[in-house]
């Protein structure tokens, strides 16, 4: 079963960012899905609040951040300041999305901005350079349906689902000490999967599990 895309979260009521439909097709060019969601990230003083149980780590509104993620899968690189003056970078959450699709069937889907926040803090404490490891970022109703199904660790409402989850590793870093980077932030859920090597980490809820 697939979905339609959904647009860019919208900006209403200040800096409250909200889900709206109608997205282009995905063969539309990276420019013009950067023009689209241009408008819809207006300059604001503060990052958009959205309607879940975790905040976004406390950074300064005058700093720069960047998101730095290789897909495993597909050999793309998301390589990009995503927060500069007080604003995301609607140039950089296009790329992002396409960089964090389903690359299983091509799907994509809007990245929630604060996950970078939360990677951008965990990259902070960890002291590397190196980009984090994507082994998955937004997964399609279809694919998620299908490896719940195969296994009972993949959650059936799962928030890689609404693109708030990513499951990755950092070359060099144990994966231990990701996981505790990850943990101290408090800033979402945080799954330890030592055997299948990545930490799960998602702005929704503040919860941790481990896995296999």
């Amino acid at each position: 079963m697939s979905l339609p895309r959904r647009s860019f979260l919208g900006l209403a009521a200040g800096a409250t960012l909200a889900a709206v439909t109608g997205l282009a097709p995905l063969q539309r060019s990276f420019a013009e899905t950067a023009a689209a969601l241009r408008p819809a990230l207006r300059p604001v003083l503060q990052p958009p609040a959205l309607p879940v149980s975790a905040p976004a780590p406390a950074m300064s509104l005058d700093d720069v951040r960047r998101a730095f993620i290789h897909n495993l899968h597909t050999g793309e690189t998301l390589n990009a300041v995503y927060w500069e003056n007080g604003h995301y970078v609607p140039d950089a959450l296009a790329e992002a999305m396409r960089v964090m699709r389903d690359w299983r069937d091509g799907r994509e889907h809007v990245m929630d901005p604060r996950l970078f926040d939360l990677l951008h803090a965990v990259h902070a404490k960890l002291e590397v350079e190196r980009p984090f490891q994507l082994i998955s970022g937004y997964r399609s109703p279809a694919t998620n349906a299908a490896l719940h199904a195969e296994s009972g660790q993949v959650a059936a409402h799962s928030q890689h689902l609404i693109g708030r989850a990513s499951d990755i590793r950092v070359e060099g870093v144990q994966l231990a000490n990701l996981h505790r980077a990850a943990l101290s932030l408090r800033a979402g859920g945080v799954g330890f999967y030592p055997q299948s090597d990545f930490v799960h980490v998602d702005v929704g809820p503040v919860r941790q599990w481990s896995g296999t």
